[in-house]
């Protein structure tokens, strides 16, 4: 894949004026706050170029925006036919009491300007209630880059109301399901995290599981089966470069990156026992990290690399364990009732979001990284593998359900929550589709 690089080529202004804008992120979508997205002037009178229609970009460009907005449960995005200023007008200077009397809050304008084949995209954020510009940045790239623009610019207005990083300008990897339960073929696929641009990254002979993105690049690490035997992959998202890591003895679980991208954590069989190794990705070493009758497997690092979290069932029951990353001081962490599975910590480091399976039923949440403070975010038939945004405020995971009265149909699709527990959506993907992860910010 050709790598895109956006740059921004100037500020325009930024406030450090305190803004009367609030935006709760405490609460999922209580009290979304009411934002209005003006569609991107265009100055250009070309039709075409490189196949766009150039004279849709403003409004196609304000509707990822919308969209983006809406999906967080932060924001209220207004219909546009309550707009009364044009957008170029409005991109100068709002009439801000025109905008007030539709509760508008805050008010984003743009501006697209094609020259020698380059785009470049201006746009402004308003704060409406205090009549001020809380910031300007313009954009330029390749016109066909049109839709990172959109998210890019969706981060730079999330971070100004919220504080927090955004996480628009990112894509998700996950195993493209199809076919009868019993017969499913399974390929790796990446989208945006909105659900465009699906590409498919393997052609489905071989069973593919688990992919898992490198935290400081585009780099994803996966399991697949060539000739039966359990292989573990290195991809390079960008350039389709492919490298076995290696072959391991018996069965291979869940690889995972370490924090800083320089090894690799998994479980494997040997000898009828899990244990949970690390590989160094450039001098090849394995080591043992555990040694314990039990299963031991899910591995997963918190942020500064200092400890690991896994599941194990040298309880009894699997449950969730903490330990430093050299394998010491191994500390169970879950106490509840039920059976604890995928954990994951959070890129903020706070908290620890997993499985759990009670009575039959299957929940996702998240507890704090000592394991006080469990929160169950959402119950379902079947459903598993939570995967953080980057900025550690949403999960992905993967639900399947029984299509028939008699549990004959089935499917398997992506679903998103807020970590306060509201705001569930199911993601579009053009196939059914499990096990995903989300990547860093590509624009970082």
């Amino acid at each position: 894949m050709k790598k895109i690089i956006i740059l921004i080529i100037f500020f325009l202004s930024f406030s450090k004026l305190n803004a009367l804008i609030e935006v709760d992120i405490t609460r999922g979508n209580l009290d979304p706050l009411p934002i209005a997205i003006s569609p991107l002037h265009v100055d250009i009178k070309s039709e075409l170029i490189d196949g766009l229609k150039v004279k849709d970009l403003g409004g196609d460009i304000s509707k990822i925006i919308e969209k983006n907005f809406k999906s967080t449960g932060l924001f209220n995005p207004l219909k546009k036919d309550a707009f009364v200023q044009k957008p170029d007008i409005a991109h100068l200077k709002p009439r801000f009491e025109d905008w007030r009397l539709i509760k508008a809050q805050a008010l984003v304008t743009g501006k697209i300007i094609i020259s020698d084949g380059k785009l470049k995209v201006e746009f402004r954020l308003w704060d409406l209630t205090a009549s001020k510009e809380m910031l300007a940045l313009a954009f330029t790239t390749t016109p066909t880059n049109w839709r990172r623009v959109a998210h890019i610019i969706s981060d730079k207005i999330y971070e100004r109301l919220t504080g927090e990083d955004g996480y628009f300008d990112t894509r998700v990897i996950y195993v493209a399901e199809s076919g009868p339960k019993n017969q499913r073929v399974k390929k790796l696929a990446i989208m945006d995290q909105d659900g465009a641009n699906t590409k498919y990254l393997t052609l489905g002979n071989e069973l593919v599981l688990t992919p898992r993105f490198n935290p400081s690049n585009q780099l994803v690490t996966y399991l697949s089966y060539f000739r039966n035997l359990p292989r573990v992959y290195l991809l390079d998202i960008e350039t389709g470069t492919q490298e076995v890591v290696g072959n391991f003895p018996g069965m291979t679980f869940a690889p995972r990156f370490s924090p800083d991208g320089k090894k690799i954590i998994m479980s494997f069989a040997k000898d009828g026992n899990s244990d949970i190794y690390t590989m160094d990705l450039d001098t090849r070493v394995v080591e043992r990290i555990t040694e314990h009758s039990s299963i031991d497997t899910s591995p997963s690092y918190s942020p500064d690399g200092n400890y690991i979290c896994f599941n194990s069932d040298r309880s009894g029951l699997q449950q969730i364990y903490v330990m430093k990353s050299d394998g010491s001081n191994v500390k169970r962490i879950t106490f509840g009732d039920g059976i604890y599975g995928t954990p994951v910590w959070s890129p903020r480091g706070d908290l620890i979001a997993f499985t759990k399976v009670r009575k039959g039923r299957f929940y996702i949440g998240v507890m704090r990284s000592d394991g006080s403070g469990e929160r169950l975010l959402t119950e379902n038939f079947y459903q598993e593998a939570p995967s953080w945004s980057p900025n550690g405020r949403v999960l992905v995971f993967y639900r399947e359900t029984k299509s028939g009265p008699k549990g004959e149909g089935f499917s398997a699709k992506l679903w998103s929550i807020d970590i306060t527990g509201y705001n569930e959506r199911k993601i579009s993907t053009e196939t059914d589709a499990s096990d995903p992860s989300w990547s860093s910010l590509l624009s970082k």
